[in-house]
């Protein structure tokens, strides 16, 4: 049994994390302050014996024993994190500064639950972990897509300035059970469009494309890099290389919910990707051979299953 933290664990992908850690046998320490968790996630967790809630926003120190670290702290959707941005870059950079020195005082390893946004919108296709980037620093994403870089810097640099044990992922376009309704990334945005009948809103002509990543593939790889040996830090890259224009999206998810809903186009969003797809081979080749198993009309089903009993 490990001792593990995890920020930011009543969320979407960190309540899946938390689940499949208790599962395993571990103690795990749940940290959120609710912004964009929701208690709702992990309410069936609470009678768990080895399982703690606690309400913590990562800007503000926190003090434990354990032996892991995961950092997945920030809102990730466009309309959270530009919400507030100065919180947004806030978390990002005080959050790690802090997870970084609990780690460095009680000898923990660390993982970075960083973003494909590192790459902004990239000029090179796909994303291998060697580039680095092109990203608007003063735009309106810029304080996620620049928190979170600086957040990989702060991670490096405590590794080599004070050997802190880290990890850090790029996670891309991931999707599943417990997405917030109203978080306006684009599959939950069209399930529940779909389903409550609403006309479907594209931004753009729909031809930009991403690669769509179910949420258990993602926890896979995150607990395999975490137990990787100490001299693989990452970054590394983990998503689903298969690629979909946004338009191929909206008109499967019409076809899985039997919806009338209507394709309507809107204007693209300032710094929005034209193109998002990730070079797996560094997770192939570190993480035991790992790629992602449930393809996207597998996930999309479950993922629309979840939406119908939350909806109702």
């Amino acid at each position: 049994m490990k001792r593990i933290l995890v920020t930011g664990g009543a969320g979407f992908v960190g309540s899946h994390l938390c689940e499949r850690l208790l599962n395993e046998g571990n103690d795990v320490i749940c940290l959120d302050n609710y912004f964009t968790g929701n208690k709702n996630n992990v309410k069936h967790l609470i009678g768990n014996i080895n399982f703690e809630l606690v309400r913590h926003d990562v800007t503000s120190p926190y003090f434990v024993e354990v032996d892991q670290i995961y950092n997945l702290a920030c809102p990730a959707s466009p309309i959270h994190y530009q919400y507030n941005p100065i919180k947004t870059t806030k978390t990002s950079v005080m959050g790690a500064i802090n997870m970084l020195g609990l780690a460095k005082r009680v000898k923990a390893r660390v993982l970075q639950a960083s973003t494909s946004e590192v790459y902004g919108n990239p000029t090179i296709h796909p994303q291998p972990e060697e580039y680095w980037g092109n990203v608007n620093p003063i735009g309106i994403r810029s304080c996620y897509d620049e928190g979170k870089r600086c957040a990989e810097t702060l991670f490096m640099d405590y590794h080599m300035q004070n050997d802190v044990d880290i990890k850090i992922i790029r996670i891309f376009n991931t999707y599943g059970p417990r997405m917030h309704p109203n978080d306006g990334r684009v599959v939950s945005n069209f399930i529940v469009q779909a389903l409550r009948g609403e006309d479907i809103t594209i931004f753009g002509d729909g031809n930009q494309t991403r690669s769509f990543q179910y949420v258990d593939d993602l926890v896979e790889a995150m607990i395999r890099m975490m137990n990787t040996g100490k001299d693989f830090t990452g970054p590394v890259n983990v998503g689903n290389p298969v690629e979909f224009t946004i338009l191929e999206l909206a008109e499967k998810i019409i076809k899985f919910v039997g919806s009338n809903s209507k394709i309507i186009h809107l204007p693209l969003p300032q710094d929005d990707p034209i193109q998002r797809k990730p070079d797996i081979s560094l997770a192939k080749e570190k993480l035991n051979g790992w790629k992602p198993n449930i393809q996207l009309d597998e996930g999309l089903e479950k993922t629309i299953n979840y939406f119908k009993q939350t909806l109702k």
